[in-house]
């Protein structure tokens, strides 16, 4: 769940391999982790586990399962908002971002708050710093996975720090979006370009340099990746847009939230 920020950068379709997209993650949301914390943060609050910008919450959905007792993986984790709720349930969350920036302010809500802070670590998440099966459950609310420009190496590492059993659940803008344009309004639902393209986005500096990287991946390449690491695919979930809910999040919006959807939650188990 992102905004672009307008830095001048050109935006177009290119290849982009996997040093030059984390390196562009990297710094991209370094620079802009304020901003998207100032913007967003109310939304997120300091401790509420949403999977996405319609506002569907684990409380009501419990698509990890139980978590009270259980060691979590929090991949994209930001400020850590997720891990804050889960850990308030009994979960002993870990949350890792590839962010500097954005775990200080994960830091920076604990401090306000008080109390024993959130542990977070700094990587990437196509290669975790874990042992393997260190953890019970794993989560990513838009974080990491759509950022990756090999997710099929990422689900693999996902499962290698799994036990088995263990639960992988991550949310990701819905992948018939990728045919329309990026807008909120009646220009964003009109198709435009093939659902079936998988050239990343990509926005570059002057010097041709990548400054922010997004990849796509039909359902389908999803559905192979998580079976193709080893996982079991429990459900999928689309979650409609919700009566009342009039705010607007980049191209989110009522008006496109209730004719197309917007957001995709994979729910798997490591076999």
């Amino acid at each position: 769940m992102h905004d672009l920020d307008d830095d001048g950068d050109d935006a177009l379709r290119r290849e982009a391999e996997s040093g030059e997209s984390s390196r562009a993650s990297r710094h991209w949301w370094d620079r802009n982790a304020d901003e998207y914390q100032d913007e967003h943060g109310e939304f997120l609050g300091d401790d509420r586990f949403t999977w996405c910008p319609e506002g569907l919450d684990e409380a009501d959905v419990r698509l990890l399962g139980k978590i009270a007792g259980r060691s979590v993986l929090e991949i994209g984790a930001g400020a850590a908002q997720c891990s804050r709720w889960l850990a308030a349930r009994g979960a002993r969350p870990v949350a890792l971002d590839i962010s500097h920036r954005q775990l200080q302010h994960s830091r920076r809500i604990d401090l306000v708050r008080g109390g024993a802070p959130v542990p977070v670590v700094q990587a990437d998440a196509a290669v975790l710093p874990f042992a393997d099966g260190s953890f019970d459950l794993a989560c990513s609310a838009y974080g990491a996975v759509p950022f990756s420009a090999d997710t099929a190496a990422l689900m693999r590492e996902v499962r290698r720090v799994l036990r088995p059993g263990g639960r992988w659940v991550f949310s990701v803008t819905h992948p018939i979006r990728w045919a329309f344009p990026d807008e909120p309004g009646v220009e964003g639902l009109t198709a435009t370009a093939s659902y079936f393209d998988r050239t990343p986005y990509v926005e570059q500096d002057a010097q041709g340099r990548a400054t922010y990287v997004e990849h796509h991946r039909t359902v389908g390449d999803r559905v192979r990746e998580l079976v193709g690491a080893g996982f079991r695919l429990l459900d999928v979930v689309e979650p409609e847009w919700p009566a009342g809910l009039e705010q607007e999040w980049g191209g989110w919006s009522p008006l496109r939230g209730r004719l197309i959807p917007g957001t995709a939650i994979f729910v798997s188990e490591r076999a």
